[in-house]
């Protein structure tokens, strides 16, 4: 059985962060999908298509990785991808807590799916897409946050 793995998340922008926790996951797995979700909760500043597009274009030379777009339960999307487990990044405690409680919940609801939590290297701790988004709405330099591809796109 293939180890096929989604990566959910806003991605809005994709940062180093995530780049850290997919780069570093790659060797686990034989198939990473970036699943990049709609969450009513939250509005994104870039559209759903350019963060698409970011993590394509990142990925462009890498057969192990792919993105989709997908709405609803993430176990769902799982199940539409073929994927038996999900990856999180991990920055802090308390975001372990958070996430575990949602990896509870998508274990009872589909009990052969497992969460994979990574932790990221100490350098991103504070790379978080808010605090990014929060920096360049301000007219702050996001570059050192930002792959090449992301940093390329905004600046047009």
């Amino acid at each position: 059985m293939a180890r096929v793995c989604l990566f959910p998340g806003t991605f809005d922008p994709v940062t180093l962060g995530h780049i850290d926790i997919i780069n570093r996951a790659l060797p686990l797995f034989d198939k990473l999908i970036i699943g990049i979700g709609r969450n009513v909760n939250k509005t994104p500043m870039f559209s759903e298509e350019q963060r698409l597009q970011w993590v394509k274009d990142i990925y462009k030379d890498q057969p192990k990785v792919d993105a989709v777009l997908y709405d609803g339960l993430t176990v769902n999307c799982c199940k539409s991808v073929g994927a038996n487990f999900i990856l999180r990044g991990i920055r802090y405690v308390n975001d372990f807590e958070y996430e575990k409680a949602i990896a509870d919940m998508n274990r009872s609801i589909e009990g052969h799916i497992e969460t994979i939590f990574l932790t990221c290297l100490p350098q991103f701790t504070s790379v978080a897409s808010t605090l990014v988004r929060d920096v360049y709405k301000n007219g702050g330099d996001v570059s050192q946050f930002l792959p090449e591809v992301v940093n390329q796109s905004i600046k047009k």
